[in-house]
């Protein structure tokens, strides 16, 4: 990677909270990455803990959306976190030496891939200070149509939003607020390519419309990092998962 391609990331991640790189992976890495996980969803799915693996229709296979720490599964995927590109490029966006990772997988099945509400990654992480970025993979080229992530640019700056429940699969918790003249404004659609990669901060709003392609999918793999400063905020995940069990109990 080279020392321009760090640079201008930076900028643009400080600016607007996100950064679009292109061509940042080669047509050899995407391809090893998309054979590694196609044997990783057929071999190593099946075994996993149902809160690792969510499916828009639980009994169809064929509707796999949410994957979480394939990397405590397959040292392929421990690789891409730790001493890769994307460590190096992490460790400068956000100024410190990474403490943790995960490695994710989001799909956005043809005909069923349902809307991604606004939402802050680091109202999830509960992270003091919310240091922290994703890395968002696009396995197929991704746009309006398919469901292509959607930026609110700026808004890493401006605090944490209110969030509230949300009956997404995935995703139990949205801004309850967005909509507003200057969300609308700052707002940008995103489409990529395989081989693009875009990284946001984990304050950075974003969200993505429901699949409305019949006939392609969304599959995209996201690289968690969190700074060595950053801890979680036990109080602030009690109260957490304090809320959610009320409104869980309120929702019947």
């Amino acid at each position: 990677m080279s020392m321009e391609t760090r640079n201008n990331a930076k900028v643009d991640f400080d600016r607007n909270g996100y950064a679009f790189l292109a061509g940042f992976l080669s047509a050899e890495e995407t391809a090893e990455l998309q054979q590694k996980l196609e044997v990783f969803i057929q071999d190593v799915v099946p075994t996993m803990p149902p809160e690792r693996a969510f499916y828009e229709e639980k009994n169809n296979r064929t509707t796999l959306k949410q994957l979480f720490h394939l990397s405590d599964y397959d040292p392929y995927f421990e690789q891409l976190l730790r001493g890769s590109k994307f460590e190096e490029l992490a460790e400068t966006l956000l100024g410190e030496k990474m403490a943790r990772g995960n490695v994710e997988y989001f799909n956005k099945p043809a005909g069923v891939g349902k809307p991604t509400p606004p939402h802050q990654d680091c109202y999830y992480f509960m992270l003091t200070p919310p240091q922290a970025l994703t890395f968002w993979i696009p396995l197929e080229d991704v746009d309006p149509e398919n469901g292509c992530l959607r930026y609110v640019k700026g808004s890493h700056r401006l605090g944490m939003r209110p969030h509230g429940r949300n009956a997404t699969l995935g995703f139990s918790q949205a801004i309850t607020d967005f909509g507003t003249p200057e969300d609308l404004a700052h707002e940008v659609a995103v489409p990529a390519k395989v081989g693009d990669v875009l990284v946001h901060h984990g304050m950075t709003i974003h969200r993505a419309e429901a699949n409305q392609s019949p006939t392609r999918s969304r599959r995209v793999l996201g690289l968690v990092y969190f700074g060595e400063s950053a801890r979680e905020d036990t109080a602030a995940k009690e109260a957490y998962q304090k809320k959610l069990r009320e409104e869980t109990l309120l929702m019947g």
